[in-house]
């Protein structure tokens, strides 16, 4: 009986290990950045879709990501911009410029950029 209660412990540690280190790569849609920006900025998050402008010069660069949900810019400095049409997956630092109505302006400072 032990035994069992011993093994049933670990398998749920084991899965609740798991769950913890999906979270941290979860993918955010950009509405829900969008929606409540002051709830993201500053925060490092994921993100992931479709390059619709992108332009970048000696590795710097800048790139609109559409994810079907809404549209942010990606600045980065190390990595260059993705060409127009590419699928990416960017992990960076949310910042908050401003919200005017219905239309909220931020970017993400790129850190990463993954193939989702």
């Amino acid at each position: 009986m032990i035994a069992r209660l011993g093994r049933h412990a670990l398998s749920a540690a084991a899965l609740c290990l798991l769950v913890l280190a999906g979270c941290k790569g979860a993918v955010t849609p950009i509405k829900t950045l969008l929606d409540d920006p002051s709830r993201f900025d500053r925060q490092s998050v994921r993100i992931a879709g479709t390059v619709e402008e992108s332009a970048g010069i000696m590795g710097f660069g800048g790139y609109r990501v559409n994810d079907g949900t809404g549209t942010v810019t990606v600045v980065t400095k190390q990595n260059g911009a993705p060409r127009t049409g590419a699928h990416v997956g960017v992990e960076g630092e949310f910042r908050s410029a401003f919200t005017l109505g219905t239309e909220s302006v931020a970017v993400i400072m790129e850190k990463q950029r993954f193939t989702p």
